[in-house]
C-alpha cells in the first residue's frame, strides 16, 4: 500500500512521503493565491473554494487568511458556513461542517496527530482521524478540536475550549477539556445575553 493510501485509514504513515508532498504543495499554492485576493474580490475568492475544497454549499464564506495543510481539498463544508479570520484546518484526511455553522477567529480544527512512542515522532510518522461537525454549531474564537471528534448540532463551542471528545446536539460545551456545561434551554429563546431579551419579532 502506498503511504498515500493510508492518509483516510487512521493508519500510521509518513506524511513525507515524495507523492503526498507533491500533491500537497500543489494545493497550497492555490491556497496562497487565495490568501492573496482583495476582500473586494468575493465572487473570486467563492469560485477558488469551489475548486479548492471536497465540497462547499451555497453561501459560505471564509475570510483569509485561511490556514490548511492541504488547502480545504478534504473538506466537506455544507450551506452558508462562515468562518472569521485564521481558521486553521489541518485536513490530512476528512473535515466535515453542516449547514450553517460558524467559525469565530482562530479556531484550529485538526484531523492529524503523531504517535506517543518517542521513536516513531523522531522518525516522522504520523496518523489521521477524522472531524465531524454538526449543522448551525457555533465554534467560538481560539476553540482547538482534535483528532476523531465529532460535534453534534445546534451545539456551542466556547471560547478557547480544546475539544478532545465528543460533544453532543444542543448543548453548551466548555473548557480545557472541553465539557458539556448546559443543554440549550428554553431560556435561550428569551435571553440572548444575560439579562438582554431577544427582540419578539425576530422569533416569529
Amino acid at each position: 500500500m502506498r503511504e498515500k493510501d493510508k492518509l483516510h485509514t487512521g493508519e500510521i504513515y509518513y506524511p513525507n512521503d515524495r507523492e503526498i508532498m507533491e500533491e500537497q504543495l500543489k494545493c497550497l499554492d492555490r491556497l496562497y493565491e487565495f490568501n492573496a485576493t482583495r476582500p473586494s474580490e468575493i465572487e473570486k475568492r467563492e469560485e477558488m473554494l469551489k475548486e479548492m475544497f471536497a465540497d462547499i454549499g451555497d453561501g459560505c464564506y471564509i475570510e483569509p487568511p485561511l490556514r490548511s495543510n492541504f488547502g480545504g481539498k478534504h473538506v466537506h463544508f455544507g450551506k452558508n458556513v462562515y468562518a472569521n479570520f485564521n481558521l486553521t484546518l489541518v485536513d490530512d484526511t476528512h473535515i466535515f461542517v453542516g449547514d450553517n455553522t460558524m467559525f469565530a477567529p482562530n479556531v484550529i480544527v485538526a484531523t492529524a496527530a503523531h504517535p506517543i512512542l518517542p521513536q516513531l515522532r523522531e522518525n516522522g510518522y504520523q496518523y489521521n482521524m477524522p472531524v465531524h461537525i454538526g449543522r448551525n454549531c457555533w465554534i467560538g474564537a481560539g476553540a482547538i478540536i482534535l483528532p476523531g471528534v465529532n460535534i453534534g448540532d445546534n451545539s456551542v463551542i466556547g471560547a478557547g475550549s480544546v475539544v478532545t471528545k465528543d460533544i453532543p446536539a444542543n448543548v453548551v460545551a466548555v473548557g480545557n477539556p472541553c465539557r458539556v456545561m448546559r443543554e440549550i434551554s428554553e431560556r435561550d429563546r428569551e435571553y440572548y445575553f444575560k439579562d438582554r431579551k431577544i427582540p419578539k419579532e425576530l422569533l416569529k
